[in-house]
């Protein structure tokens, strides 16, 4: 019957009234649950007592020891220690170095001290150098000459003429002469 459009939907007045004032009421009601609800969001939130702080605790799962840098006497003193990452040994004496990773593998290293040099030792040990080569030189040379001094001969019959000559060495002739004199 309401969906015929032959019959009036007649509403008194009191009745439209009525409807409206429950209609007001129900949505005060609703807005003062929900300013209800925000002042106990905000009380909640003042007198919540306030989170503590996260606390942090490291834990160191390998050794420190002298930064990564340990001393052994012997190879077996290196097998001995259970490392984590490469970590370097050196031998008392500072002549061997041992580098062990984490899997156990031994590399081992002879140390040799650098001494450095300045310009002065770096000239000497070129000279000391060029001395031995001219050294060496003068004995090569004296082996190579013409010159039969002391050789003991088994064979009688041999000739005792020298076989080569002797060679001259002359000066070079193109030294250019080089004036001193002062022209102004």
């Amino acid at each position: 019957m309401n969906n015929n459009p032959y019959v009036r939907n007649y509403m008194p007045n009191y009745q439209q009234n009525l409807y409206e004032q429950n209609l007001s009421d129900q949505i005060d009601g609703q807005i003062n649950q929900l300013v209800t609800m925000r002042n106990q969001l905000r009380n909640n939130q003042n007198n919540q007592p306030q989170q503590p702080t996260a606390i942090n605790q490291t834990f160191q799962l390998s050794p420190n020891g002298a930064n990564g840098i340990k001393y052994a006497n012997s190879i077996e003193d290196v097998n001995k220690e259970t490392v984590f990452f490469d970590t370097p040994f050196f031998s008392k004496d500072f002549t061997v170095l041992w580098i062990k990773n984490a899997g156990g593998d031994i590399k081992a290293y002879e140390l040799n001290e650098i001494i450095q040099k300045d310009e002065k030792d770096l000239q000497i040990e070129l000279l000391k150098a060029e001395v031995e080569e001219l050294k060496g030189m003068i004995n090569n040379e004296q082996s190579n000459t013409n010159d039969i001094k002391s050789e003991t001969e088994t064979n009688t019959s041999r000739n005792d003429k020298p076989i080569g000559t002797a060679t001259k060495k002359s000066k070079s002739s193109s030294i250019s002469r080089i004036s001193t004199s002062k022209t102004k």
